[in-house]
């Protein structure tokens, strides 16, 4: 793995937290931190597909503007 050092200012409650963590599971605080980031990153661009398929015809009576209305400011 090729990675980057990088430094990061935690809170004393972060950094507590990341040690009690890293200390329980046997691993190094930078790993607790690469794995909270990767879970972090790849919520960022969630897919929008279930939520597109489960709101879809949610509301029918709802009025759309024409084009013609669109404030193109």
């Amino acid at each position: 793995m090729s990675a980057t050092r990088t430094q990061v200012y935690l809170t004393n409650e972060q950094r507590q937290r990341i040690d009690a963590l890293a200390e329980s599971e046997g691993v190094t605080m930078a790993e607790i931190i690469r794995r909270a980031l990767d879970v972090y990153l790849k919520h960022e661009n969630p897919d929008p597909e279930p939520a597109l398929a489960t709101t879809f015809g949610a509301a029918p009576d709802a009025a759309v503007p024409s084009r013609d209305e669109w404030d193109r400011g």
